[in-house]
């Protein structure tokens, strides 16, 4: 398709879009209560998942207004949510933490594609 013919898609949100960020608040709040109740430790572990909760939550509500920071975050908060639930599987054993990893890495899967970074203001 040449550039005369291509609809403009600018500004306009695809389902997969919120239905990643309603996953991922949902992950960033159990993460957030698991710190504060001390699951991660009490030392720098713990305020270091506070920030990264912080950043997610913050990079959500820039997705959801289609901001390209706000994509930034959410696909750097996807590979590093997926990275720790790996880290997680490897320790512990648990299938929780590899189905998690691989949902967390399919959204960020999702949102390096072309389509998804073509429709951001």
């Amino acid at each position: 398709m040449t550039a005369e013919t291509k609809p403009n898609v600018r500004g306009q949100m695809l389902p997969g879009i919120a239905g990643i960020c309603m996953f991922m608040i949902f992950m960033t709040m159990l993460n957030a209560y698991a710190a504060l109740h001390g699951s991660f430790g009490n030392g720098t572990t713990k305020y270091a998942v506070l920030a990264i909760c912080t950043l997610l939550a913050v990079g959500i509500f820039g997705l959801l207004r289609l901001k390209k920071w706000g994509w930034a975050l959410v696909t750097a908060g996807c590979l590093l949510l997926s990275v720790g639930d790996f880290f997680y599987f490897e320790r512990t054993h648990a299938g929780f933490f590899l189905v998690r990893g691989l949902f967390d890495l399919l959204f960020f899967l999702y949102l390096a594609r072309t389509e998804v970074r073509e429709r951001l203001l």
